[in-house]
């Protein structure tokens, strides 16, 4: 009942926050529920019950995203157990949210798959994560990490030092993702032996990439002569996720390859576009607060 309720009943707390209507009673083992949402708040309860006997933790920051799904008649007890991978120190990789299990999915299940959403919906750090299981698996040979080198005006001849000095800023997020999923250690040696290989965007140009996972992230600073060139790259035994958030592009005049992309490629096979929303974010409440503040101001909102 602690892990249910939380110390002090502060989980308690906020589901009858969340359905105000609703008079939630709890006496020794058992609780009972009554008023406008009954039925919505009882299958909750079965719902992180559920979680609690699967292992899983449940925290406020956890219940919230619970709540969302039981709203919308999902199931997060489906949702929330759905392993992506074991980690370093055997950390269990799971997605967090509905959004996040159709991304895992979809990844799973096309050859390209277009990842588009706002910051810290865990788009890069998922397909990193789908790129090290496919690894373990050997369903591929190789994953290749890679980003436009652009990023609010700075390119690559203005950074100093060698190739991977300059693009190490640029990348350093997926490296970041990458040593989440295997420890420093293991990434330097799959690193140093190629069969994890990172490079700008422009390296790919003439290129086949058979057998690999390829990640291209930040894409919404592709160029659309980029974005095509990008996309027939792919060879075969590969599989490719491409992840954006078309609120940060920082290219010159906007020519973004990912705008209008998805009237172009839809009803290919074996490509899949999931858009990820607000809430899908999984970091500090407060990024979901300053998502929601600039949908909220529109197009109008400084960027």
């Amino acid at each position: 009942m602690v892990g249910l309720l939380g110390h002090h009943d502060e989980l308690l707390r906020l589901v009858e926050k969340a359905f105000p209507g609703t008079e939630i009673h709890v006496r020794g083992n058992e609780i009972s529920v009554s008023g406008t949402e009954a039925e919505l708040a009882g299958r909750l309860f079965e719902e992180l019950v559920l979680l609690l006997e699967g292992g899983q933790a449940i925290d406020p920051s956890s219940i919230g995203r619970t709540i969302d799904m039981v709203r919308a008649d999902e199931r997060p007890s489906e949702v929330l157990t759905s392993e992506v991978l074991r980690a370093s120190k055997g950390r269990s990789v799971r997605p967090k949210t509905s959004g996040q299990k159709r991304y895992v999915d979809a990844i799973r299940d096309n050859v390209i798959t277009f990842g588009i959403g706002p910051a810290g919906t865990g788009k890069s750090w998922l397909a990193v994560a789908m790129a090290v299981q496919a690894l373990q698996a050997k369903q591929v040979n190789r994953i290749i990490l890679t980003r436009p080198a652009v990023e609010a005006g700075v390119r690559l001849g203005f950074l100093p030092g060698d190739l991977m000095a300059k693009v190490d800023p640029y990348l350093r997020p997926l490296f970041d993702a990458l040593y989440d999923m295997v420890d420093a250690e293991g990434g330097a040696k799959l690193l140093e032996r190629g069969t994890i290989e990172v490079a700008p965007l422009a390296f790919m140009r003439g290129r086949t990439l058979n057998n690999s996972f390829i990640i291209l992230d930040e894409a919404q600073n592709t160029t659309p002569e980029q974005m095509k060139m990008f996309l027939t790259r792919i060879g075969f035994g590969s599989k490719c996720v491409v992840t954006g958030d078309v609120t940060q592009i920082d290219i010159a005049a906007g020519r973004s390859g990912l705008l209008g992309l998805e009237p172009i490629l839809s009803g290919i096979e074996g490509l899949a576009f999931v858009r990820l929303t607000n809430k899908d974010v999984v970091r500090h409440k407060i990024v979901q607060d300053i998502v929601d503040a600039y949908e909220r101001a529109g197009p109008e909102a400084p960027s």
